[in-house]
């Protein structure tokens, strides 16, 4: 027999999904039983849904049972590192690398190199847990708030990047004057030291072969220079000279003081044989050497072994006694020769020509003729190794002679 107002609830209930527009919500009717009950519970019976639970009635009497599942969400708040700086401290976690640290940052100076340098370490020498500081070249130890110097690796970048802009100027203010251009590498070797030494006594800076520093005060004259002036020397006062600087070890040649023609890398005397002081000596002998293709032999005349590497010398221009301009094969940075100064070949010929004496047939011993004077100065910076090498050299020398 049917439950009188059963119907009517179902249908009550399906009315209200509809004006509520409610897809979500099922209601089920109570099944018939066969148990006998009177009208006032039964039409108190009601089965009530709502859109977000399902309810179920076992029996006639009215029974509503809702399942609610609730969730909750645990956060694990990582402590703060005790450090000065933690937004500038890294904690390296298990299968770190450098690489995969530095990569994570959005910041083109924190880099392997620059890393490394800031905490002291070798890229391969990270461990979990280590503390890594990665706000790099801002002065401080961001884990322990100390001062610290300039980063070694952003430091090196910018003095390479200052370097090669002083070969550039170098190269243009040397343009036409004898000296090969310099690679422009950022590396300040010996050959950009010599050539920085030689702008510096141009430009009336104090002569050194140091490097020059950037952002210092000579740099901004080196970099504001438009030529190379005239050095200040009393070989201005001749009408044709050359000044062979110790200290660069580079030699300068020029007609009075209206313009300077050549500036060439030059070798002069090593220790023990020194090329010797000179204010405006005349220049007395030229030998073309027309029989061997230019070379002298030095074995012989005016001194022994001039010329280790090759035994003789190219063209020479004699100064002083033996001691004379000539071209070699060997022109290093340092003095290494027995009392001359070495120029390469090329620019021994390229003097020659400026002196009028490229068509000589022979041998001249007239000053007026080749009319050039000659200044020697300056004082190469030796090291108490290079003293030592020379003193075991000579001593060496000696026993030979002896033996």
């Amino acid at each position: 027999m049917p439950i009188p107002g059963a119907a009517a609830a179902v249908g009550d209930q399906q009315a209200s999904a509809e004006d509520t527009g409610s897809s979500s919500t099922v209601a089920t009717a109570p099944e018939e039983t066969s148990t006998s009950v009177d009208d006032t519970t039964t039409s108190d019976s009601t089965t009530t849904s709502s859109s977000s639970t399902t309810s179920s009635s076992t029996t006639s009497s009215t029974t509503t049972s809702s399942s609610t599942t609730s969730s909750t969400t645990t956060t694990t708040t990582e402590p703060e590192l005790d450090v000065y700086a933690p937004e500038c401290v890294h904690r390296v976690e298990p299968g770190d690398s450098l690489g995969l640290i530095t990569d994570s940052y959005e910041d083109e100076t924190i880099t392997v190199a620059t890393v490394s340098a800031e905490n002291n370490i070798d890229a391969d020498q990270i461990f979990p847990d280590q503390l890594l500081d990665i706000c790099v070249d801002n002065g401080l130890d961001d884990i322990t708030g100390e001062e610290r110097g300039r980063n070694a690796a952003i430091l090196e970048s910018e003095t390479g990047v200052a370097v090669a802009a002083q070969q550039e100027k170098l190269n243009e203010l040397f343009a036409g004057l004898g000296p090969r251009d310099l690679l422009v590498d950022g590396v300040s070797g010996p050959v950009t030291r010599q050539r920085l030494c030689a702008a510096r006594l141009s430009l009336g800076l104090p002569v050194t072969l140091t490097d020059m520093e950037p952002g210092s005060d000579e740099e901004q004259r080196l970099m504001a220079a438009e030529k190379l002036e005239l050095p200040f020397t009393s070989a201005l006062n001749s009408s044709r000279w050359i000044l062979i600087d110790r200290t660069c070890q580079m030699m300068f040649v020029g007609t009075g003081a209206e313009r300077l023609d050549f500036v060439f890398q030059t070798s002069t005397g090593e220790i023990f044989h020194e090329t010797r002081d000179q204010d405006r000596t005349r220049m007395f002998r030229f030998d073309p050497a027309l029989d061997n293709d230019g070379w002298h032999n030095s074995t012989d005349f005016p001194v022994q072994n001039d010329n280790p590497l090759n035994g003789n010398m190219y063209k020479p221009l004699y100064f002083d006694g033996g001691q004379a301009i000539h071209g070699a094969n060997n022109v290093p940075t340092t003095p290494q020769s027995k009392g001359c100064a070495r120029l390469r070949p090329g620019d021994q010929d390229a003097l020659i020509a400026w002196l009028g004496l490229a068509d000589a047939d022979g041998p001249t011993n007239s000053a007026d003729r080749i009319n050039v004077t000659v200044n020697v100065q300056g004082e190469y910076p030796h090291t108490e190794a290079d003293f030592a090498a020379a003193e075991a050299e000579r001593a060496a020398e000696e026993a030979a002679e002896n033996s």
